[in-house]
């Protein structure tokens, strides 16, 4: 144990000039796992861990790798500790305490409930906001997108939101055009990813850049209509509390609790700001409705 201990100390200075993650380059972490795989993962050893997983671990697809990947972990944690080290990522991410099949719990739980504000929110809002709105359709169609898709499809989606609302109920060919180019870029972007390389660093820029984008041109549109339509207030405090809460995704620190890390805490803050949201969504669709109603009567 003291050598072992003693190549982790070792690699504790070392390990940030590699690439890579530091728990998982470990010596202690790859042999503690290769040594678990010979005696658990193979053979009438397989069989017995098979038949003592719980069923819904199996069907979440936890091999016996994983499971060898997991409580490693958890030892050269131990001893990182133990030798009054900074704990380490594997693989890219931080050391979570596992919930029934869940690695991230915390995550889990806030994205469930982000979703189900939304869900709320769209139920509110298909009945306060009759279908013959013109941001009807565009405003339900953004609200499945915030629970089935990532976070660029949502970005992106919230940019083709604002055209619709500054420029495509004027200028339907210019929404179609600009709807086929967000539809490339999200195209080559998710193919980038999935199909070449998946870099964190290009993701991370590109969803910034994105971000901007939306947080610049809705912010123009609500300070330029602020007098003559209150409800955009609304609006610029999501923009705002958006921005600022996205500072949160680039915080890195170990998790509180081996449960609670930035990107949960993120999760959990934006619950507010979707009932916010929809709430302007909500005002302005009947806005446009009054508006277009006024509009046919003088016709």
């Amino acid at each position: 144990m003291a050598g072992r201990a003693a190549r982790l100390v070792l690699l504790a200075g070392a390990a940030a000039l590699a690439s890579g993650s530091q728990g998982d380059r470990e010596p202690v972490y790859r042999d503690c796992v290769l040594k678990c795989e010979e005696q658990n993962c193979s053979g009438g050893a397989l069989k017995h861990f098979r038949s003592r997983q719980p069923i819904y671990m199996s069907l979440a697809g936890w091999t016996c790798r994983d499971d060898c990947k997991y409580e490693c972990m958890w030892v050269t944690v131990g001893l990182y500790l133990q030798e009054g080290h900074k704990v380490p990522q594997f693989h890219g991410k931080w050391p979570f305490s596992r919930f029934l099949f869940f690695q991230e719990p915390a995550s889990a739980v806030a994205s469930f409930l982000n979703g189900l504000a939304s869900l709320v929110m769209l139920c509110r809002y298909r009945t306060f906001v009759p279908v013959s709105s013109p941001m009807y359709h565009t405003c339900v169609a953004f609200a499945w997108k915030m629970d089935y898709f990532c976070a660029s499809t949502v970005i992106l989606h919230s940019i083709y939101l604002c055209c619709v609302r500054t420029v495509g109920l004027q200028h339907p060919a210019v929404l179609s055009a600009f709807r086929a180019l967000l539809l490339l870029m999200l195209t080559a972007h998710v193919s980038y990813l999935s199909l070449i390389r998946f870099d964190y660093g290009y993701n991370l820029v590109a969803n910034v850049a994105i971000g901007l984008v939306n947080v610049v041109w809705w912010l123009a549109w609500c300070l330029w209509n602020q007098r003559r339509l209150p409800h955009v207030r609304k609006c610029v405090v999501v923009v705002l509390l958006l921005q600022g809460l996205s500072l949160l995704e680039l915080l890195d620190f170990p998790p509180l609790f081996w449960v609670l890390d930035a990107h949960a805490i993120w999760h959990i803050s934006t619950i507010p700001v979707h009932v916010l949201f929809f709430s302007f969504l909500e005002d302005d669709s009947l806005y446009l409705l009054k508006e277009s109603e006024a509009k046919f009567k003088q016709d």
